[in-house]
């Protein structure tokens, strides 16, 4: 079976970390968040994915290679140009295997899920409809785009971002597809599922059926999310068979050094080569790999990009910290400050407290 991940969006919500590698390649709980939808689409039965990429696309296949390494057959396409969730779904179907009325998965990219993909292609298959959604429950489904259905499960519209929501069920962004309808989405232009395709086939009469769940269900797009994604990865919220290391309170990659005295928790995950000094403190954080933790450092709720260097005694709390960045001691960043890679911030530049001195 075929499956295809959208892994083209620049995710810019997430800058500056994705100024030098895409979302999808951003390290959650230790791999990229490709490896775990890969991992999660091949336990499902699925031997073969197309990736869709676009931004930084060369990245995707060095990485992966040609997918025996993870148990997978592996396809990539390259837009030249931002095509839409559609028109990147069409933009692959030359290279897709399926007959006309066989299904198709569709991931997008950045979504950290437990939804059962078996019982989805379950659902699409003996629901006889062109189209099977996966949807989720949201307290506040005011952002996203909600998906009124009716008493069978068959959706009755596609509501985007509406300000007053008759539902607080969200399309999230896996779908599988009857491959005859990925043929007929236009080619050579943007298309946007959510408010093309789909509409179209409802407008046309063409069944669209939902599967919801209450499975785990996480949009990564910004930094708080990403956060904690990666902890609820390690803490064991959701299950990955790409996880490099048992579940607890603290992954900790190959070739990390840590001090004895260093407290390790909240699902804090240290990448390959990085080092905490003595006393420093990694709460619910995501250290990438060659990153440096001064001694009596706090680093909490936060990324801190690869071979930046976190000095002694600072405290970060809720912010990103890009590649190579270095923050000098005496310097208190919270809120969601963001520090660009390269950049230098010396000591005592900012506080968020009064001087201790």
């Amino acid at each position: 079976m075929d499956a295809v991940m959208l892994v083209g969006g620049k995710g810019t919500r997430l800058r500056p970390l994705t100024m030098s590698a895409p979302k999808p390649m951003l390290p959650v709980a230790g791999v990229p968040v490709t490896a775990h939808m890969l991992a999660r689409a091949r336990d499902a039965g699925i031997d073969r994915v197309v990736l869709a990429t676009s931004y930084k696309a060369e990245v995707f296949e060095e990485y992966f290679g040609d997918g025996s390494a993870f148990g997978l057959e592996l396809a990539y396409v390259t837009e030249t140009e931002p095509l839409g969730t559609g028109g990147a779904i069409r933009n692959v179907a030359g290279f897709l295997r399926s007959k006309p009325d066989g299904p198709v998965v569709i991931f997008n990219g950045d979504i950290l899920s437990g939804l059962d993909i078996a019982a989805l292609i379950d659902r699409h298959q003996t629901g006889g409809a062109a189209v099977t959604l996966h949807l989720t429950q949201v307290e506040d489904p005011r952002a996203f785009g909600v998906v009124p259905t009716d008493e069978a499960g068959r959706v009755t519209a596609f509501l985007e971002k509406t300000p007053d929501p008759p539902s607080n069920l969200i399309n999230a962004g896996c779908y599988v597809f009857s491959r005859s309808v990925i043929d007929e989405i236009p080619a050579g232009r943007p298309v946007s599922v959510e408010r093309e395709t789909f509409p179209g086939l409802l407008a046309a009469g063409v069944a669209i059926t939902a599967y919801a769940d209450s499975t785990y269900w996480l949009d990564l797009g910004t930094p708080a999310a990403f956060v904690r994604g990666s902890c609820d990865l390690v803490q064991g919220r959701i299950a990955s068979s790409a996880l490099p290391g048992p579940v607890g309170e603290a992954l900790v990659l190959g070739g990390a050094t840590i001090a004895a005295d260093a407290k390790l928790c909240g699902g804090a995950t240290v990448g390959a080569g990085a080092t905490v000094g003595a006393g420093a403190t990694i709460d619910g954080a995501v250290l990438f790999d060659g990153s440096s933790i001064g001694d009596g450092a706090v680093v909490r709720d936060s990324v801190v990009g690869r071979d930046a260097v976190i000095c002694d005694g600072v405290l970060l709390e809720g912010v990103v910290v890009g590649d190579g960045a270095r923050i000098e001691p005496g310097n208190e960043l919270r809120a969601g400050m963001r520090v660009f890679p390269g950049a230098t911030l010396l000591a005592g530049c900012v506080r968020f407290s009064s001087d201790k001195a």
